[in-house]
């Protein structure tokens, strides 16, 4: 869903275990590294896509996370000039995102980054809360920057 002013509905998963590192996955076939996320369907709440974001790129079940928060509102980052796909109808010039911090009920084993027919990563590793906010691709930092500080003080 892309709404009036070309921004894409999305949701961002910030997935910690009990130590408070978080998932940082590395997508499928590249050198780039983020957190799990995906695009709302059309009539789906961002809840339910969260949930179904998170079976889809890391395989696990509602009952094997826990939901601590979500960010109040929306954030937003613009896609790159040059990554725009200018032909593209309707045009989507970024992404709007709800983000959600979820913390792991069941064991490490569990994350099954091949559950559907397209995975979205090909390895995957716990890292301290704040260094995607620094090494994910430039574009994102800031709404991870947002994300992460908005939903930090839930961690306790």
């Amino acid at each position: 869903m892309i709404d009036e002013e070309g921004f894409r509905a999305n949701v961002g998963i910030i997935l910690c275990n009990c130590d408070g590192k978080v998932f940082w996955g590395k997508r499928l076939g590249q050198d780039s590294w983020q957190f799990p996320q995906g695009g709302i369907d059309q009539g789906e709440s961002p809840i339910d896509a969260m949930f179904r974001e998170l079976y889809e790129e890391v395989g696990l079940r509602h009952d094997q996370v826990e939901v601590v928060g979500q960010t109040r509102g929306w954030l937003r980052y613009r896609i790159p000039h040059y990554m725009i796909r200018r032909r593209a109808r309707p045009l989507c010039i970024g992404q709007k995102q709800r983000w959600f911090l979820l913390r792991l009920r069941c064991n490490d084993y569990d994350v099954n980054l091949q559950a559907t027919g397209k995975p979205e990563f090909d390895h995957w590793e716990w890292v301290d809360y704040w260094h995607p906010a620094h090494q994910v691709v430039f574009f994102k930092r800031r709404v991870y920057h947002r994300a992460l500080n908005e939903l930090a003080p839930l961690l306790g």
